[in-house]
């Protein structure tokens, strides 16, 4: 079978990108449907304290009000109080201990040191007492049943007979030691310590708790305990318009939802349920690529970064799903800002707020109590993409989850507020899944860095780090080419000022500036910001030579950029910040003084191409306005002013920046910026009126 070439193969792809485009849609689309959970969906939002402004609410069927989970943990308590702790007495054990005694005391009588003529009542005391102990029954207690007091009832089985009684009634082994202490203290004529040891040895519980059989019977309990209390007739009123929810409404209104889900998911059609999910979620789907369509063109056009969206869009929706199948005890567990921030920071704020908005829409639809969800979600969302609008410090990820939290719980608070109406009802333990939530939002970091490398990606994180000037390619510069690494600092001040002035990525644009000129590390010298000596090595060559070593800086720039790892989206800045103009220099030197020759202008004139975005334009500008500052012998207000405006004509006039999205009131923007920065690195004193 014949192999496509590279070039044929990319053509195919172009050719039959937007097909791959909605199979893609259509493949996110199918995996969130099928995995969301299939039943009706429950018309009504329910809030405890609210007015009901729906219609009045008639109940279609019968159906049992549920109790609360806290009437539900009392009928329990209650239950489990109700049932004594099972002991199962051992028979067999007070024979075996007791004819142990008579034999520990034949032994051990030898070496007492007592007359035998009272062996005999000292075999019956110690006999009579150990055999009345175990008549009474020894016990061990169980820390679980003394919460209210030291003793408890129990139920005592004895070959299947039940017998109750209490702890307080029985000896432990501590109890009957000391009984036995009490008893031997009051008769002087026996030797206490000899008895007690002898007692000790052989006193052990005959009444053993039988924690099978009693949590068996705790069990039987708790199952058996109703979970609803009355009922809901049909044709009955559960709601008013206009009325307050209550406690007692609130509770038929969430059993009123049960049991429509309940029949819903019995005699609905889960085919229609089906359809409805992939109508809702093809429209969001649908809106996200128009959105891309119209508004971000260049990432509607790349397949590649349109998988990543729909990516993220789907892990999100199916983490829901699955939550929801797991009966995961709160859904606020999810990390649902950690969507919010990875599109931030891979993209722009408006494609995160706007799929951040697509995905609560689409969760709010299976979440409990919809509108209250919706609110945290959004207003949490926005908050995390504006608290890292402008990314330049790691530690900002940690000040982002301070403030998400920070409107988690005010959100908490204010919604706690109206539907309890006070401060002592709130239940704090339910603001801990939003905790969770905000430190799970933390795995964005390693997420981020994921992407990048499995979509090729450059985030304001990965630029951080290339524009620490402790980075290897640029403290190379600083000591190979140092002049040239002052100029690009200072370029970089320049064009970063600038782009924050008229819009843009200012961390990009720094990160282009400070690796725009790497290429000059190859011939430093041939470059006039590094010559200190006084000798410059063009006087010995050809214009034309000298022209090629200039010009050559930008595609040995790219060489070395793309050696050392540099993104794409950085090596582009390499490759425009000269655009396609001329070395005008040499090509004029040469005119000059060989007007009679033919030269083909392509020779002093750089390979391109011209800059293609806004921070690229913005690079171009302020690349050239401080080279050409360094020239001026008396920089003066008026000078630097004319200097600016001719550099920026000179790259209108060639027509370098229409590509790159810069309007004309961005131009005079820059302009001024340029000059009045200019003015300060040069000192120029500004004259006032």
């Amino acid at each position: 079978m014949a192999k496509l070439s590279t070039s044929r193969q990319k053509a195919l792809f172009r050719k039959y990108s937007r097909n791959v485009k909605f199979l893609m849609m259509l493949a996110s689309i199918c995996v969130i449907v099928f995995t969301l959970p299939k039943q009706a969906k429950f018309s009504y939002d329910i809030e405890k304290g609210r007015i009901w402004n729906q219609k009045e609410l008639i109940s279609p069927y019968n159906f049992a009000i549920l109790k609360t989970q806290q009437e539900i943990e009392n009928d329990q308590k209650t239950a489990l109080a109700s049932i004594t702790p099972i002991y199962q007495a051992d028979a067999d054990m007070p024979g075996h201990q007791l004819e142990g005694f008579k034999n520990d005391f034949e032994i051990k009588w030898h070496n007492a040191g007592i007359p035998d003529n009272k062996k005999a009542k000292y075999e019956s005391a110690g006999y009579d007492l150990l055999k009345s102990i175990y008549d009474k029954g020894v016990l061990a207690l169980n820390p679980k049943y003394q919460q209210n007091a030291e003793n408890y009832k129990i139920t005592i089985l004895t070959f299947n007979l039940a017998t109750d009684k209490n702890t307080a009634d029985l000896y432990t082994k501590q109890t009957a030691l000391a009984y036995c202490d009490q008893f031997l203290s009051a008769n002087k004529d026996l030797d206490k310590a000899f008895l007690l040891d002898l007692i000790n040895n052989r006193l052990q519980p005959n009444l053993i708790f039988d924690n099978k059989l009693t949590s068996r019977l705790e069990k039987e309990a708790v199952d058996n305990l109703s979970t609803t209390r009355g009922m809901v007739q049909k044709g009955e009123v559960i709601i008013a318009k206009g009325s307050v929810v209550s406690d007692e409404t609130y509770q038929k209104l969430q059993s009123y939802k049960k049991a429509f889900e309940d029949n819903a998911r019995i005699n609905g059609d889960r085919r229609l349920v089906l359809l409805g999910q992939f109508l809702l979620v093809g429209i969001t789907i649908t809106l996200l690529i128009v959105f891309l369509y119209l508004f971000r063109k260049d990432i509607y056009a790349d397949n590649r970064l349109v998988t990543l969206i729909l990516l993220v869009i789907t892990a999100m929706l199916f983490t829901l799903s699955i939550a929801i199948k797991l009966q995961l005890p709160n859904l606020y567990y999810i990390p649902y800002c950690i969507v919010p921030i990875i599109i931030r920071i891979l993209f722009d704020t408006r494609l995160a707020l706007n799929i951040h908005l697509l995905v609560v829409l689409i969760a709010g639809f299976f979440v409990p109590n919809s509108f209250e969800f919706a609110y945290f979600e959004i207003t949490a969302g926005m908050v995390s993409i504006y608290s890292i609008k402008n990314l330049i410090r790691r530690e900002q990820f940690l000040i982002s989850a301070l403030i998400i939290t920070f409107t988690y719980f005010v959100a908490f608070l204010g919604i706690s507020f109206i539907r309890e109406g006070s401060i002592r009802s709130i239940d704090w333990m339910d603001f801990v899944p939003f905790i969770v939530s905000v430190l799970l939002t933390l795995l964005a970091y390693p997420l981020i860095y994921i992407f990048e490398k499995i979509f090729a990606i450059t985030s304001d994180i990965t630029l951080i780090e290339l524009t620490n000037t402790n980075a290897p390619l640029l403290r190379e510069m600083a000591f190979t080419a140092p002049g040239t690494f002052q100029h690009s600092l200072q370029v970089a001040n320049l064009a970063e000022n600038a782009i924050y002035s008229i819009g843009g990525n200012a961390l990009l644009v720094r990160a282009g500036a400070l690796y725009h000129d790497i290429g000059k590390m190859e011939n430093p010298l041939f470059f006039i910001e590094n010559q200190t000596s006084g000798f410059n090595p063009h006087d010995k060559l050809p214009y034309q030579e000298s022209a090629q070593i200039i010009i050559r800086h930008v595609s040995q720039g790219i060489e070395m950029g793309r050696k050392a790892n540099l993104p794409e989206i950085v090596v582009n800045f390499i490759r425009t910040h000269h655009g396609d103009t001329r070395v005008d220099y040499f090509y004029q030197s040469f005119l000059k003084n060989f007007p009679e020759k033919f030269i083909d202008e392509n020779t002093f004139r750089y390979p391109g191409p011209i800059p293609f975005s806004k921070e690229q334009g913005v690079l171009m500008l302020a690349d050239s306005v401080e080279a050409a500052s360094r020239a001026l012998k008396e920089p003066d207000e008026q000078s630097i002013s004319n200097l600016v405006d001719r550099i920026v004509k000179y790259k209108l006039d060639q027509n370098q920046l229409k590509d790159s999205d810069i309007t004309l009131k961005d131009i005079e923007t820059i302009k001024v910026i340029f000059k009045r920065m200019l003015m300060s690195i040069y000192h120029v004193r500004v004259d006032y009126d």
